[in-house]
């Protein structure tokens, strides 16, 4: 049997005396009282932390549906659109020699215009085309890039693609704009053929 004391009891010379069984059960009660206490909050704090994470998800799978409605169309261009919201951009390459100079129009979804290869230009973009991931994106700044020419050709591509507005320039002045340049062959001249006089 375990006796709690109290300190400071001026009937005890010693400072301290023995508490009577009806205190201990009392003070066992409160003890067991605030055990319940602190096993509440922590309770609490699981249902609150359950509920704010299923509002969380909740939140984020409405913004989720509202972002991919505000997406625009699909980034293949494969629902058979036609009309004026189907991906278009306008190539205009310049001193690349022979046939290949010249400004273009190119449709997708479906496939078409005056660029020379529209189903292939289409592909081209829509293998490259991933969420998150800007086809037309610059070459990163700052990275290392082989010092090679590969000729004077440039190209500008303007239009809209997968719902967003483009604005790129392509040059073939070093490494980087090498591979930039071929990754989207056949949207760009392949420079890698021989040309035909």
């Amino acid at each position: 049997m375990s006796h709690a004391i109290r300190r400071g009891d001026p009937g005890n010379a010693s400072g301290t005396s023995r508490i009577s069984h009806a205190s201990r059960t009392s003070q066992a009660s409160r003890a067991s009282g605030t055990s319940r206490a602190i096993a509440r909050p922590g309770l609490r704090r699981l249902v609150v932390g359950a509920a704010a994470s299923v509002a969380a998800f909740g939140a984020l799978a409405a913004v989720s549906s509202a972002a991919y409605a505000q997406a625009g169309p699909s980034p293949a261009g494969l629902d058979g659109r036609q009309g004026t919201d189907r991906d278009h951009l306008t190539v205009t390459v310049r001193n690349a020699g022979g046939e290949a100079d010249g400004t273009y129009e190119l449709y997708c979804g479906p496939d078409g215009g005056s660029h020379p290869d529209p189903r292939g230009a289409c592909a081209a973009l829509q293998r490259d085309t991933r969420w998150g991931k800007d086809v037309f994106a610059p070459a990163p700044e700052g990275g290392f890039c082989t010092m090679q020419y590969g000729g004077p050709a440039t190209a500008h591509v303007t239009g809209t693609w997968a719902g967003r507005p483009v604005d790129a320039t392509y040059d073939r002045r070093d490494g980087c704009g090498i591979a930039r340049w071929d990754r989207l062959v056949p949207l760009l001249p392949d420079m890698r053929a021989p040309q035909r006089p």
